[in-house]
């Protein structure tokens, strides 16, 4: 209860010194009462009448006091509102007056409340609230900002814990056992995923100060340079995003990424970049001044997000079939170029930002001239021989062309021709085109930075694989998903987890000597994580618990009818 004698109020030691030196402690305790009560006359005929009914005078001061807080809070919040110097400056006074009661229970609140109300709190108070973290607890999310703009590092110490939850509930989603759907990861929606409970919360905690929102996209920056994890750049879109929801024109008019994200974000949403779209994105790109080539950071950045990633792939390989069926070439096409533009600023960001070289990389010619020609020939074999089944031209579909060498050649060691093929395969297994696979699938195990054996393109495609289950009761398509691709990289644990969640939903239609195999073969090693053993045990005990269901045998018919004749047919053919 310390705090009332430096506001001349006689408190616990002014009460201890007057029961020391007293001779009467009754006499000094009636004393202290009549001198501290509420010195109102019209209550003073009123107490006896409460200690009749039984009424303690402490709960009848505490229900006074309740009262006549909540009557100083109301009047604080009435000032704040004119929002006039005058009105400010009355708020502050009274806080230098109250302060002192800081670590008073019952007058804390109006304390707090009070420090809330100001524009801008004084920073000798701030200090005290830093140094006692109680009073940091209890202090309002105002005043917090105020505190952490002045001590970055206590803002980073609430930041990360917050980030951490942000990068394992994406990962929750890409190795979860989830109810497979064919892009389970990639079908929220932009809006549904920055109305999340760590991004609302990261916005919350900004409000309106730009400096706290430099310092939160500093942590994204750093954190996604040192350990190359991709969400650290979705998180950067999906907050600005928020805030945009949130109208904090504050900052979404000070960030330059403002307006290339919230197209981006309406061509997620469409999961499609049309052309009037790609014209407004390229109209941002080319609008980088120079001397303001630091931008291309953020950009590079926002379009490394996944997300980002996933749209403008999807939009290239639609663009080329579009092309082929027009008969024109891939670099007749302006919003195919810009696509790969941005494909190269989001695959590149992380060079970018380490090297500090913010220039858009240049595009190598045989990517245009050679690779897209060649992807497009894929598409456009996939296309002939699945008229030729619908039309029933020939009983046999024409032989499948090999893959063109320029196409494996350029995946090998350019991470755009890389991620277009990747989104290839994700193309053909969607319309379950396995004649196609067959032909690719066993030849992408080498990709450059082995992006084939990523966590972004093996989820939606075993995903895609997952809605196969007929197919895997075949030798050759197993041995093709499992022997040829999965079990060919050597079982990295995030492939083992992969593979594992795919056998969890395919393992019914797998021939049993092929399942125990595999699942002797995915057995997890010392050196893998607990996860790994947690799903590999569940999956197992799927296996042992299930049973076939019978097969039905069909009841012998007896009827009198099947003893009576075949009649003569009513005409003989010639």
């Amino acid at each position: 209860m310390s705090g009332f004698e430096e506001i001349g109020i006689a408190g616990p030691d002014h009460l201890r010194e007057a029961l020391t030196n007293c001779t009467d402690p009754q006499q000094a305790i009636e004393d202290f009462q009549a001198e501290n009560g509420i010195l109102l006359p019209t209550l003073q005929p009123a107490l006896p009448l409460l200690d009749l009914h039984n009424i303690r005078r402490y709960e009848f001061h505490r229900s006074i006091m309740e009262e006549l807080r909540q009557q100083l809070i109301d009047k604080c919040r009435q000032l704040s509102e004119v929002g006039n110097k005058k009105s400010y400056k009355t708020i502050e006074e009274l806080l230098s007056k109250c302060f002192p009661l800081i670590r008073v229970k019952s007058v804390q609140p109006v304390v707090m409340e009070i420090m809330k109300l100001l524009p801008r709190v004084p920073s000798k108070y701030l200090a005290v609230v830093v140094e006692d973290r109680e009073l940091y607890k209890c202090a309002s999310m105002e005043v917090k900002r105020q505190i952490w703009e002045q001590n970055p590092s206590l803002y980073g110490d609430e930041v990360s814990p917050i980030l951490s939850d942000y990068i394992k509930s994406k990962e929750a989603i890409l190795f979860g056992s989830e109810t497979i759907n064919s892009h389970m990861f990639f079908s929220v929606t932009p809006k549904t995923r920055r109305q999340g409970e760590v991004v609302q919360k990261l916005a919350q905690m900004i409000g309106k100060s730009i400096r706290l929102y430099d310092m939160v996209l500093q942590f994204l920056r750093t954190l996604f340079l040192r350990t190359r994890t991709v969400h650290y750049c979705t998180l950067r879109a999906e907050l600005l995003m928020a805030l945009h929801d949130m109208e904090v024109h504050e900052i979404c008019t000070e960030d330059p990424c403002h307006k290339f994200t919230w197209c981006l974000d309406a061509c997620i949403r469409e999961k499609f970049v049309d052309e009037k779209r790609a014209r407004e994105l390229q109209g941002f790109l080319d609008g980088v001044r120079r001397g303001q080539e630091q931008v291309l950071g953020d950009l590079s950045m926002i379009l490394c997000d996944p997300f980002s990633i996933h749209t403008i792939a999807t939009s290239s390989i639609k663009v080329m079939q579009q092309l082929m069926s027009s008969e024109k070439l891939p670099r007749e096409s302006a919003v195919l170029l810009l696509l790969l533009r941005m494909l190269a600023l989001g695959l590149g960001a992380w060079d970018m930002i380490d090297k500090q070289h913010f220039h858009e990389p240049k595009m190598e010619n045989d990517l245009v001239l050679r690779f897209l020609p060649s992807l497009m020939s894929l598409l456009t074999d996939d296309y002939i021989r699945n008229i030729n089944r619908r039309i029933h031209e020939t009983e046999d579909d024409p032989k499948l062309k090999d893959v063109p060498g320029q196409l494996l050649k350029s995946s090998r060691k350019d991470r755009i021709a890389s991620t277009l093929l990747l989104y290839y395969i994700l193309h053909i297994t969607r319309q379950r085109n396995k004649d196609a696979l067959f032909r690719v699938l066993p030849k992408i195990t080498k990709t450059e930075s082995n992006m084939s054996y990523d966590d972004i393109f093996l989820h939606p495609f075993m995903s895609q694989l997952a809605l196969m289950g007929e197919d895997f009761s075949s030798v050759n398509f197993c041995n093709l998903i499992f022997e040829e691709f999965l079990l060919g990289s050597g079982i990295q644990e995030n492939v083992l987890r992969h593979t594992l969640r795919l056998l969890e939903y395919v393992f019914h239609k797998v021939p049993s000597e092929r399942t125990s195999k595999l699942m002797d073969r995915l057995e997890p090693k010392t050196e893998h994580s607990q996860e790994v053993r947690d799903l590999y045990s569940n999956v197992l005990k799927k296996i042992e618990a299930y049973i076939p269901s019978p097969v039905a045998v069909p009841e012998p018919l007896d009827s009198p009818l099947m003893s009576v004749p075949t009649p003569a047919p009513l005409w003989t053919p010639l």
